[in-house]
């Protein structure tokens, strides 16, 4: 059974308590910049284990009568198609997935307020797809200024361009699909105009990572520096906290470089009464105070580090992450003392793919193996064939060990195999002919109409949610389809499955 580290219930209690004293600082609104995933949050889930990944959103049911809910989006972001790594879609889709997510909670978005708007045409086209299903959308360009020049940036030239977003609760919870989403400069803006209304509203930061109580090297904080590599963050103890209550604090270099530009412009807006002296002040996440099982949760984090290697191996070796990433995990691990073999279904995996060579009959195949982690604690491993791609393998064997059905007993009858590679080689004229873990799937599920056996092995694969997977080999494009939407915890080693250069022939 896995061990529990991190109490939500406890979370909620204390979270929701601590905005709604915030809120009591200040006479107009709070503006919550809300950091991190707001549903999904999978990191969390994964170094805290317990924790809800969607906890976020009821939180915000319980708050539901005093928020009104803004989601920015940089538009360089759309243009650019950037990719929110768990889904494998772009951030522009993200945010139509969300606003759909939020209203299954019985909440919906106030507005979409798209960030450094310069008049691209792709980033006009997302604007009209959001105004044509009635979705209210603000266009703020750049602020002017910023971050130097804050007479400019506090004028009607800079935040005084923007268009104010007219909203209704005393609280605003201002979140984004990602990093960069331009979540403060909305918050500020709408400070700006608040006080030009003569509205005293204020501003407060929810992250839940690095968590601020614990120490600097905890793993948990550095399983977020791990996880936030490519952005170059690093966690610091807040100075100004320090010096201010000479207590310890952890925040982050972007939080804390920030900090003296920010109180100018707080102050600029807001006069001389400032409620903070930290960055560590404005945020109002009570997260360290929900973990319940340390060691449970420093295990996790580890194991979080070790995984963002293998991660960010892989896409250096596919040339979309610099050696500066990697080089950055690497440290990060030798500062715990890990390795990459630390995981559990790392060997197990390489020692499949070097047993299954003698199997080959096709000499041109590269032998791939791969390794799941059931949630008894069993190690199941596989490799790829002929017939079937090593995470296919895998998959079959995990769910026959689960549903405890014969290794001899086949899942899939020969013929249903042998139909599918027609149809890929003779008539859709495909080089590659083995099945992939999606199309595996698929055949499984046309199995189990009229066999028994299949049926129940299809039944257990909802019970490979959340287990570790590991492939000695790059997957292919159907592989890491299937993979994501099973919601295992994947990592790869960075090794080609052939000389072919498109792995999705």
């Amino acid at each position: 059974m896995k061990k529990i580290g991190f109490d939500n219930e406890k979370y909620l209690k204390e979270q929701s308590k601590a905005i709604l004293e915030r809120i009591n600082l200040f006479k107009g609104k709070l503006y919550l910049e809300f950091g991190g995933k707001l549903l999904y949050d999978y990191h969390a889930a994964r170094v805290l284990p317990g924790y809800d990944h969607n906890i976020k959103i009821k939180l915000l049911q319980q708050l539901k009568d005093k928020i009104d809910i803004i989601l920015c989006i940089y538009a360089g972001d759309i243009v650019k198609g950037r990719i929110r790594g768990d889904f494998g879609i772009t951030y522009d889709a993200d945010a139509l997935k969300l606003i759909d997510s939020l209203r299954e909670y019985g909440l919906d978005i106030k507005a979409v307020v798209i960030t450094r708007f310069e008049n691209q045409p792709s980033v006009l086209g997302f604007k009209n797809k959001l105004e044509h299903r009635g979705v209210k959308v603000y266009l703020h360009t750049a602020t002017k200024g910023y971050p130097t020049d804050v007479n400019t940036i506090v004028s009607e030239e800079g935040y005084g361009k923007n268009s104010y977003i007219e909203t209704e609760k005393p609280i605003i919870v201002v979140t984004g699909p990602g990093p960069g989403s331009g979540k403060l400069a909305t918050c500020l803006s709408q400070l700006y105009h608040d006080y030009k209304r003569g509205i005293k509203s204020g501003y407060a930061k929810f992250e839940t990572f690095p968590v601020w109580n614990l120490p600097l090297k905890h793993p948990v904080n550095v399983a977020y520096e791990a996880a936030t590599a490519d952005l170059d963050d690093i966690n610091m103890i807040d100075p100004y906290h320090l010096s201010t209550y000479k207590e310890s604090a952890v925040n982050y270099n972007r939080d804390i470089e920030l900090f003296p530009v920010l109180q100018r412009i707080l102050k600029k807006i807001m006069g001389n009464n400032l409620p903070y002296h930290s960055p560590t002040d404005m945020g109002v996440n009570r997260i360290g105070f929900a973990i319940i099982d340390d060691d449970v949760v420093k295990e996790a984090a580890k194991q979080e580090i070790i995984r963002r290697y293998f991660r960010y191996n892989y896409e250096y070796r596919l040339g979309v992450e610099t050696q500066k990433t990697l080089e950055k995990i690497i440290l990060l691990m030798e500062e715990l003392n890990l390795k990459p073999e630390d995981r559990s279904v790392v060997e197990p995996a390489r020692d499949a793919a070097e047993k299954g060579k003698e199997k080959l009959t096709d000499t041109s195949m590269v032998c791939c193996g791969a390794a799941l982690q059931t949630p008894d604690g069993t190690i199941i491993t596989g490799h790829n064939s002929e017939l079937m791609t090593a995470a296919s393998s895998v998959v079959l064997n995990a769910i026959k060990h689960i549903a405890e059905i014969p290794d001899k007993i086949h899942l899939l009858s020969s013929n249903v195999i042998e139909h599918i590679k027609t149809l890929k080689g003779e008539f859709l004229e495909l080089k590659n002919e083995v099945l992939d873990l999606e199309e595996t799937l698929i055949a499984l599920s046309i199995s189990a109409t009229n066999n028994p056996t299949a049926e129940m092995a299809m039944e257990k694969l909802k019970d490979l949610k959340g287990c570790e997977v590991h492939l000695t080999h790059i997957p292919s494009p159907g592989d890491e389809i299937g993979l994501r939407r099973l919601k295992v915890n994947l990592t790869v080693d960075a090794n080609f499955p052939s000389r072919d250069l498109f792995l999705g022939q």
